[in-house]
């Protein structure tokens, strides 16, 4: 899984699968949810997302976490 986050477009990405997602649907306004070919969920896009989430903060709660993450 993945974050990113876009400065310029106030846009945050949820990555949760690397594949190619082939549809989108807005569940709300400004929350898209991406879906690939076989109907799973890949991804999440959130719009204005320093309105709707506290970016300030980030936890991870019994989440088994990999060499490749790296806190700041």
């Amino acid at each position: 899984m993945k974050l990113n986050y876009y400065e310029e477009t106030d846009s945050l990405y949820i990555e949760l699968l690397n594949v190619k997602s082939v549809e989108s649907k807005e569940i709300s306004e400004g929350v898209v949810l991406d879906y690939d070919a076989e109907g799973n969920l890949v991804g999440m896009d959130i719009d204005n997302a320093s309105k709707k989430l506290d970016l300030n903060e980030f936890s991870l709660n019994n989440v088994p976490v990999r060499e490749n993450f790296i806190p700041e």
